[in-house]
């Protein structure tokens, strides 16, 4: 259990730390935005290849066609490299910004609650970083081969393959390590999100913002204006807390150096509020010692209210 000196110097260290990172993490969600931006405009011509065009090929007898339908993607997505580098060098930044953020909420959190699950920091830390490198290296593997693919003389079905990465050793390692990344980072993120909610360093509707924002980042969901969207308002949102200028105020675990969890509707109801009531525990000891008193007593329970106005009496059986 921590002592008084060591709440105020943690709660110190935080508040400087926090003013130091409210602007990466504000960038952030700018460069996520940007990277958006600029990778939707780059593909949003990107020639399709649907069914019946991906089958042409064999009702018209040839089973391996010296040109193979996607072979015009390749030449796109080689024509418009720079664009897409551009855009995932961007993401690979909003990532580790996302990153930082991430980690500080979470060593604040454990400050706060010991029991929080620890492998929330090695998951964002891990996935974080992977999912940034990877994303680049693979846009960057992407580009090299779709230049060699359209400056050669395959253009058959295998020959695309190679291009896209949906074939060959590399193809497949990176596809399963990009994966993984963003699996980590996914669980990490809301773990950490949990977490905070529990400790009540963020509001409730930013925590489960930050847990959509950490579902987004899984492949299942793909790449759109939407998905990039959510991310970017919550690093701008959360750059703006650690700022302490929120506008309902800062939450009060900050400065209380110990767990205020947001109460639930029902707790609300019986007026369990974490940011109103009295402060408790590490709390009482520490404001006593910064106030060169003791602690303030507990408060004594209001009187629990007898159901019924009065007793009705009974009537006597004549």
């Amino acid at each position: 259990m921590a002592t008084a000196a060591e709440i105020k110097q943690r709660t110190e260290f935080e508040s400087d730390r926090r003013a130091r990172l409210s602007v990466p993490a504000a960038a952030g969600g700018v460069l996520f935005l940007l990277s958006g931006i600029i990778l939707n405009a780059a593909l949003k011509e990107l020639p399709t290849v649907g069914i019946v065009q991906g089958l042409e090929p064999a009702l018209h007898g040839e089973a391996s066609p010296a040109i193979s339908p996607r072979a015009a993607e390749v030449k796109f997505i080689d024509h418009h490299a720079f664009n897409l580098i551009a855009g995932n060098v961007l993401t690979a930044l909003a990532i580790l910004a996302l990153t930082l953020t991430l980690l500080f909420i979470q060593d604040s959190t454990r400050f706060r609650r010991p029991q929080t699950w620890p492998l929330g920091r090695p998951l964002v830390l891990v996935g974080g970083i992977g999912y940034a490198l990877l994303n680049l290296i693979h846009e960057v593997t992407l580009a090299i081969e779709a230049h060699k693919f359209a400056s050669g003389t395959d253009f058959s079905s295998k020959a695309v393959e190679r291009a896209l990465l949906t074939s060959g050793s590399l193809g497949i390692a990176l596809t399963l390590l990009g994966l993984i990344a963003a699996l980590a980072l996914t669980v990490g993120m809301i773990a950490v999100m949990v977490g905070s909610l529990r400790a009540g360093l963020l509001p409730r509707w930013l925590s489960m913002f930050g847990i959509l924002a950490a579902l987004l980042f899984l492949p299942l969901f793909g790449s759109s204006l939407v998905t990039t969207l959510i991310p970017t308002l919550w690093l701008a949102a959360t750059g703006f807390l650690l700022w302490e200028r929120w506008p309902s105020g800062d939450p009060p675990a900050w400065a209380a150096g110990e767990a205020r969890p947001w109460p639930s509707q029902s707790g609300r109801a019986k007026g369990q509020d974490g940011k109103d009531g009295p402060p408790s525990g590490l709390a009482q000891r520490f404001m006593g010692a910064r106030n060169g008193g003791e602690p303030a007593a507990d408060l004594a329970p209001p009187p629990t209210p007898v159901p019924g106005g009065s007793r009705r009496k009974r009537r006597k059986r004549g």
